[in-house]
């Protein structure tokens, strides 16, 4: 009977194995390539390779034959937004179409040709010091010589023991308005609470260890608490997971718009399109996961701190606002960017990394590296006999001997043709 039951056992796994084989592949395929099987219109779905081939290069030699030798500057910008809009052109005849089809999986195509720019971009960051990148971010606004940090000209985390309601709404302004749709936006794409409210706290937490090296990052306890944890993190949680809530329950049968005959039928099915074409139940954790699993989304939410982490060292380093088109474009970019990688890493079978989960985890390690390595420069200027390893350690632990100046204060040299600011008898400050 052992012999005959090892003999089935040895019948029965190879088929087992090759079904959970096949099962993977059709599930991966869905995944990294998914199909539109309702097609409304055939003239959007087409490849339209010889129509695209065309249209580029006819653009190509109107811009060739109608630039101003005069103006360097102006080709090269030109120059530039022609590179990008060919790779762009290759992404959606080349590149797989994704988790998502809706609005239409060229969208889709584009935003992975898009953070494969992103992400050559920032290879080529490494190797620029600071005031390289400066001279590149004076080329692409000449306003940020004059741009300085909030810390400079605002106060954090002052009479804080002075609590009132005016006070209370006064921090009701655009940037809560963000932390509440950006909270909204996660809990879409997580679609879980214990995740979404693991990162929302350990996020308040990092705050906490780095307050001494941006300044912003130092708040009150009842403005961390109260108004970014429970109102704005909190509200956006829950909105985001009523709509997770509301989109799962929902019926998706999709008919063409050929088939519907009445124009406010056909504007309807127009609108719809850029609405889900379906909704998946997403379970994090399994209670067969494996140790490897657990890491991973271990992984996953460091990677997720570390993106953000990197938003605001990166305009504390490079010296820009947050309300400048560099910060904000840069956030929609990587948000675009996380939603196909979030539903690469959801399914809890996910056994290997696919074309879309590269481009967003090594910017985010690639960002940090460029800004401790800026930041060093900075540190560096301070005292040249700093070792590498020691000034990093200080700079990310805080020690106030790493570097001149108060805590917080990663301030490189001044443009010459900045102006001038107020002079100051504080020897620990550094002149702009």
């Amino acid at each position: 009977e052992v012999a005959h039951d090892s003999d089935t056992d040895d019948a029965v796994s190879p088929r087992t194995l090759r079904k959970d084989a096949v099962n993977y592949k059709l599930h991966f395929r869905n995944i990294n390539e998914q199909q539109v099987d309702e097609i409304c219109l055939d003239f959007f779905y087409k490849p339209h390779t010889i129509t695209l081939l065309t249209a580029t290069v006819l653009s190509l030699m109107y811009f060739a034959f109608t630039r101003d030798d005069g103006h360097s500057d102006n080709n090269l910008r030109v120059g530039i937004l022609v590179v990008v809009s060919f790779f762009l052109v290759i992404s959606v005849l080349a590149f797989p179409n994704g988790p998502f089809i809706r609005p239409h999986p060229a969208i889709w195509r584009m935003v992975f040709g898009l953070s494969v720019l992103y992400f050559l971009f920032l290879v080529l960051l490494i190797f620029l010091n600071w005031d390289q990148v400066k001279i590149l971010m004076y080329w692409l606004d000449p306003n940020l010589r004059y741009a300085k940090r909030e810390a400079d000209i605002m106060e954090y985390a002052v009479n804080c023991t002075v609590i009132t309601w005016e006070r209370l709404l006064s921090h009701f302004d655009i940037f809560a308005f963000g932390h509440f749709a950006g909270w909204a936006v996660k809990a879409l794409l997580i679609r879980n609470y214990g995740l979404c409210w693991t990162i929302s706290i350990t996020w308040e937490l990092t705050e906490l260890f780095f307050m001494h090296l941006l300044p912003n990052f130092a708040e009150c306890w009842w403005d961390q608490v109260i108004l970014d944890i429970l109102l704005c993190n909190g509200g956006g949680i829950w909105l985001g997971m009523t709509a997770c809530r509301f989109l799962e329950m929902r019926t998706y049968r999709w008919a063409s718009i050929k088939e519907i005959h009445t124009t406010t039928g056909k504007i309807k099915r127009a609108v719809l399109q850029f609405t889900p074409a379906s909704w998946t139940y997403v379970r994090w954790f399994d209670p067969k996961s494996s140790i490897q699993r657990l890491a991973g989304i271990y992984l996953f939410m460091i990677l997720w701190q570390l993106t953000e982490l990197n938003t605001f060292f990166l305009k504390h380093i490079f010296v820009f606002q947050a309300s400048h088109p560099l910060s904000w474009c840069r956030i929609f970019l990587l948000g675009s960017i996380t939603a196909p990688t979030v539903r690469y890493v959801q399914p809890s079978k996910q056994q290997h990394y696919t074309y879309e989960q590269h481009p967003s985890i090594h910017p985010s390690i690639i960002t940090r590296l460029s800004g401790v390595g800026s930041g060093w420069q900075q540190v560096q200027q301070a005292d040249p006999g700093l070792p590498l390893t020691r000034s990093t350690f200080q700079l990310i632990l805080g020690d106030p001997e790493a570097f001149q100046g108060q805590p917080g204060d990663i301030i490189p040299p001044a443009c010459p043709r900045s102006s001038p600011g107020p002079p100051t008898n504080n020897k620990h400050d550094i002149t702009h």
